[in-house]
């Protein structure tokens, strides 16, 4: 846990502006062919600071949203909010945070804490694993100093995408001087039992801030992978949805903001043609030929006469030809 004091107190002016990309996809299931990406645009500032440590601060983004099915929608949110820099819990109001049990901000931590130390974001706690760690940072394409925090865990999800059971994965960069964040990378797997599921990414990083940032050498490749490896997957993406099509769309309405549409799990069959049914009862199979006549052909043997040579049938009794008896 954070100690009682932080190692850096939040000032009156001091802000930072962010760059926020939001990815929902590889969709199974329910959700096969699905995608979802949102962008922001958002600001914080600390306002002022009372004797006891209480923050009062302002927050203020814009969005846009759009999915597969050709849905889009803009918004944007501000507000006021409080909270303690002692033990970094929200007060009174938070920054659009929504399904947390008395969350700690996201955007700020004790420096003063050790490599192998623990915090809490939000409602995860996250690990200090390195206090001089070298992050891309894009926005102003260079590497910076960091304090590195990772955290895993897992929760059952229940709203608006459906029932799941989801583990992720968070990796977070703060500027070593002041506790601010610097820029973040969230990965998140959705499962449930019926084989439906998707992926959740959200990656962030400073566009500018009033804190100075401290140039480090480029020495940790997989502080790149946040944001490069973003944009290759969606180049990938894209020639993906090219070659495949996925017909699973219903026609929508219009939807809320982070609202999934539910699409069949099962493509319709294909029509088969009716087989051919039983032939016609009234089938006469009895041949229309009129039937054979056997003829029998006698055969009678000849002899000659005795007397005058003529040939006379075996059976006659006397010559036809002479008149004399055959024997």
């Amino acid at each position: 846990m954070a100690p009682i004091a932080a190692g850096y107190i939040p000032h009156p002016g001091d802000y930072f502006s962010y760059y926020e990309v939001e990815n929902l996809g590889n969709g199974t299931g329910d959700y096969a062919g699905y995608t979802e990406q949102t962008i922001i645009n958002g600001t914080e500032m600390m306002n002022g600071v009372s004797g006891d440590g209480i923050v009062s601060a302002n927050y203020n983004y814009s969005y846009t949203w759009d999915n597969s099915t050709g849905t889009t929608e803009t918004g944007s949110s501000s507000g006021n909010f409080t909270f303690s820099s002692a033990n970094f819990l929200y007060v009174n109001g938070t920054d659009d945070q929504t399904g947390y049990v008395n969350p700690t901000v996201w955007f700020y931590m004790d420096n003063s804490i050790p490599k192998g130390g623990s915090f809490y974001l939000l409602n995860t706690e996250m690990t200090v694993i390195s206090k001089n760690y070298s992050y891309y940072l894009p926005s102003q394409n260079r590497n910076v100093n960091t304090i590195f925090a990772q955290g895993t865990s897992n929760y059952l999800r229940n709203d608006q995408y459906g029932q799941f059971t989801a583990t992720y994965s968070w990796n977070a960069y703060f500027d070593p001087s002041t506790g601010y964040i610097i820029g973040y990378s969230y990965f998140e797997h959705d499962t449930n039992s019926s084989g439906s599921g998707f992926t959740y990414s959200d990656d962030l990083y400073l566009n500018s801030a009033i804190y100075p940032l401290t140039t480090a050498a480029a020495s940790n490749p997989i502080a790149r992978n946040s944001f490069t490896t973003q944009y290759l997957g969606y180049i990938a993406a894209i020639i993906l949805v090219i070659v495949v099509i996925v017909i699973l769309i219903y026609a929508l309405s219009r939807r809320n903001r982070r609202t999934l549409p539910k699409h069949p799990s099962q493509q319709p069959s294909q029509q088969q043609p009716t087989p051919p049914g039983p032939p016609p009862q009234n089938i006469d199979l009895t041949p229309k030929q009129p039937p054979v006549q056997q003829i029998v052909i006698k055969e009678v043997v000849k002899v000659k006469c005795r007397y005058c040579g003529a040939l006379i049938d075996s059976t006659a009794q006397t010559c036809p030809v002479c008149g004399a008896p055959r024997t």
